[in-house]
């Protein structure tokens, strides 16, 4: 069997509060001063095989964007490694900086991303350019190549990022994130700001450009219906953790976790009665706070299944089956 393109180790993330002047007066007047922690990511372990599509789902906060990040070299862990081709994404020692330029991000806000003030043919132009992919002489061309391949006219090279759709900038982050000929894609939710007509032609675009360039990408989303169509496996995250991992037919067939089948039964159907399911459910409660996560399993205030090991007794990630694996006591 083939090494993992990207391999993570036990990454965790966390977030201190900076000390302000007014906790450093208080701490000399003998006040206690509390340092509370957020706990974004915690020792997640994922890999990545060449070609491959991970689908990484999960509700706003569970710190699956942090993950991308880490993944992508732009936020260092606070602990474990990130391993692309067995080499680090980030320097250990010294200045934390991004090694590779083989790992590109497609953010969820274009308009935020997109410099308002260069115009896209630069922009999409300036990483090449900076890291000796292309020459000056040749940057017209190679700029209109990437924006054809993502279904844009060359022509728009000269326009700047106002001048266009939401969809169409999406389109153009797409196109200088591949300009960079990453090995490794994350897309942090990239659909989620764009209306539901739009959402299907940059998917549709995903899905051309996988078959095309045999891309191998970390799809980030909070929706399961989205993620669904793009994924050859996908990785169910909750406050920090993978609770549950596997093919993504056999996720959406079968689901084992709690978590992920509440996740599955809040997807809004228009055939739901024909399919023989259960009107529409949102998830009950709300996601724990990360600076104090509950006891035990994560998930136990919000789960009907939940027993007193689960309120004491932290699930760990176990196998299933043949790639299959889920962090939850009722699963084994």
């Amino acid at each position: 069997m083939s090494a993992p393109l990207l391999e993570l180790d036990a990454v965790s993330r966390r977030f201190s509060r900076r000390i302000s002047l007014g906790d450093r007066i208080a701490a000399k007047l003998g006040a206690t001063v509390e340092m509370r922690e957020v706990r974004a990511v915690e020792s997640v372990s994922l890999s990545v095989m060449k070609g491959e599509t991970l689908g990484l789902v999960g509700e706003s906060g569970c710190g699956k964007s942090t993950l991308g990040r880490i993944a992508a070299g732009i936020l260092a862990p606070s602990a474990g490694t990130a391993r692309l081709d067995g080499k680090p994404v980030m320097s250990e020692t010294g200045r934390r900086e991004k090694l590779t330029t083989r790992v590109q991000t497609v953010f969820q806000d274009p308009f935020a991303s997109l410099n308002p003030r260069k115009r896209i043919g630069e922009a999409i132009a300036e990483g090449p350019l900076a890291h000796g992919l292309i020459d000056r002489a040749g940057s017209r061309a190679y700029v209109a190549e990437q924006l054809s391949r993502v279904g844009l006219d060359p022509s728009y090279s000269s326009r700047f990022p106002h001048q266009f759709s939401g969809g169409q900038r999406q389109r153009i982050a797409i196109a200088r994130a591949l300009a960079m000929k990453p090995d490794l894609l994350i897309c942090d939710e990239p659909v989620a700001s764009l209306d539901v007509s739009i959402q299907a032609q940059v998917l549709n675009l995903f899905l051309d450009l996988r078959r095309a360039l045999n891309l191998t990408a970390i799809f980030i989303s909070h929706d399961l219906g989205v993620v669904r169509h793009l994924s050859d496996r996908v990785a169910i995250m909750y406050l920090g953790r993978i609770v549950e991992i596997g093919p993504a037919s056999e996720i959406y067939a079968a689901p084992k976790h709690p978590y992920t089948q509440a996740l599955l039964a809040s997807v809004p159907r228009l055939n739901r009665h024909r399919e023989g399911r259960t009107a529409f459910k949102p998830i009950a409660g709300e996601l724990p706070s990360p600076l104090s996560p509950p006891p035990g399993c994560h998930f136990h205030p919000r789960c009907g299944f939940a027993t007193e090991r689960c309120r004491s007794e932290p699930p760990q990630l176990r196998p299933l089956g043949p790639e299959r694996w889920a962090a939850c006591h009722l699963a084994e």
